[in-house]
């Protein structure tokens, strides 16, 4: 039996022991899904906040910012950055790394990237496995960059506590922003490059319009405006954060969203453990085959085929 604490001193313990863990369980090694097991009781203590956006909109600047205050005011943080993977090779140019190597000789940081594997919005299964292990090992905030493709961008919502939801002048109009349905998911917007010409407009454009819409949880959601290089309001997006985080807290809001994200981590799951299974041994389920073959032959359209299929795992009774 894995003793969870004696675990969790090694990992804090031994710089190499969290890196290798995490590799691990990327490749699905059954010894560290065992680790995981035994860690899992100790997670949901951390402040988990997705940082989503459109490509170009400084993401990665605004989290070097974000990570530098961060550390004056004394928190441990990770980031998880999740960079695209390439559909020919599986491969991901993990350029975060790179980008963040200023404070790679800062024992209160760690810095993780991942391919997204090909999954829509960049969050792979593994991406919510890795984020309980760096809970598991004591980081109090763990920040989790998508890769941004738009409305897809939006699969962050059932992971983190809080998203931050970056925009910037320049990548189109304000209005095509809105349409495009990523900002629905924001506790935070911020847009950044607020040096360049039109950020201002921008601004006033996305506090109007949340302004007009009718809030479910009766929060106003800050519109913020900052430069990631220049550092100027990142402290302002910082407090908005933590914010954030109280109010999640006073209002009971937390435990919903976990509940929401444990539901959804577990539906993806299922999802990628069926898909693998159909995709390596199709014969070794004769009723997909059968399935497959009456839609073939236009006997059964693939809906019906489909409630065909579950109808076990429902209780329903289709033929």
């Amino acid at each position: 039996m894995v003793n969870a604490s004696q675990l969790v001193e090694r990992l804090r313990d031994d710089k190499r022991a969290l890196p290798r863990l995490m590799t691990l369980v990327e490749n699905e090694d059954p010894f560290a899904l065992q680790m995981l097991d035994a860690l899992f009781p100790l997670t949901g203590r951390a402040h988990v906040v997705g940082i989503t956006g459109s490509p170009g909109t400084g993401k990665s600047s605004l989290i070097a910012s974000l990570v530098d205050r961060i550390r004056i005011s004394g928190r441990p943080v990770a980031v998880l950055a999740i960079d695209p993977s390439s559909p020919v090779s599986g491969g991901a140019v993990l350029g975060d790394r790179i980008r963040m190597l200023a404070r790679f000789a800062d024992s209160g940081v760690y810095v993780r990237s991942m391919a997204s594997r090909g999954r829509q919005g960049g969050l792979a299964w593994a991406t919510a496995e890795l984020v309980h292990l760096l809970d598991a090992a004591g980081f109090p905030l763990i920040l989790v960059e998508t890769v941004g493709t738009g409305q897809d961008g939006t699969d962050i919502a059932v992971l983190a506590d809080s998203v931050v939801v970056v925009q910037s002048p320049g990548l189109g109009d304000g209005v095509q922003a809105i349409k495009a349905g990523i900002l629905e998911i924001g506790d935070v917007v911020v847009v950044n490059k607020s040096d360049q010409p039109g950020a201002d407009q921008m601004v006033r454009l996305l506090r109007n319009s949340f302004g007009l819409g009718q809030s479910s949880s009766n929060r106003a959601v800050p519109v913020l405006a900052s430069n990631a290089l220049s550092g100027e309001g990142v402290d302002s997006v910082l407090a908005a954060i933590d914010a954030h985080c109280d109010w999640l807290d006073q209002n009971g809001d937390r435990a919903v969203r976990r509940e929401r994200g444990a539901r959804a981590e577990v539906l993806s799951g299922l999802r990628t453990s069926l898909e693998r299974r159909l995709a390596q041994r199709p014969e070794s389920s004769p009723a997909l085959t059968n399935a497959i073959a009456r839609v073939t032959r236009r006997e059964m359209t693939p809906r019906r085929a489909v409630e065909m299929l579950t109808a076990p795992l429902t209780g329903s009774n289709v033929s």
